[in-house]
């Protein structure tokens, strides 16, 4: 029963819209409805500007670290990694926005940061290249994401790892296909510093 308690406070850790909440305080506005209608820090970015965005970055990876150390601290060996799970699952389909969320990027980089670090490393300089070379924050994401468990597997980081890795990264392309259709279309946006 304890087990099942940890497993839904995670899910409603990640479940906290953090960019739909910065934009109703901040803005008044529902960023759904703006730009990608994505809730994430880069919609974020492109409607509200920088400060929101890293506010709403900040958060997301708040609740990725957050999971890691309810499952580490307060279940058994490994048990993070359910957390993890549950928080990303609650990001990308939030109760609190009748189960619509975001792509669980920010969110993955909580959890990155308390996992063995090869897989953050890998995953930061594939996001940023990608990035500085197309401009295309979709492909970086999607690429990052990838890196994971390619990075967990070169190194020997253990099966559940690259298992977790993998299954995260199967749902963070499914959360992107519009993204895909898009890139493939030659109709998606390229990332701007300017909002």
């Amino acid at each position: 029963m304890e087990l099942v308690l940890l497993v839904l406070v995670s899910y409603l850790i990640g479940s906290i819209p953090t960019g739909f909440l910065i934009g109703k305080l901040v803005k008044g506005v529902d960023v759904r409805t703006q730009g990608s209608g994505n809730i994430g820090a880069t919609n974020v970015w492109r409607s509200l500007g920088p400060a929101p965005a890293l506010a709403a970055l900040a958060g997301d990876v708040t609740k990725g670290i957050g999971a890691v150390l309810l499952g580490r601290y307060f279940g058994p060996p490994g048990f993070e990694l359910i957390t993890a799970g549950a928080a990303l699952a609650g990001h990308g389909w939030s109760v609190f926005l009748r189960f619509q969320g975001g792509k669980m990027v920010a969110t993955m980089l909580g959890i990155l940061l308390l996992l063995p670090p090869v897989a953050l490393v890998a995953a930061v300089a594939t996001w940023f290249s990608t990035v500085i070379l197309t401009r295309y924050v979709s492909l970086a994401s999607m690429l990052a994401a990838v890196a994971i468990p390619v990075a967990w597997a070169v190194a020997g980081a253990g099966t559940n790892l690259v298992v977790f890795g993998t299954a995260v990264t199967v749902v963070v392309f499914f959360k992107h296909r519009s993204n895909i259709i898009r890139l493939v279309s030659g109709t998606e946006n390229r990332f701007s510093l300017r909002k």
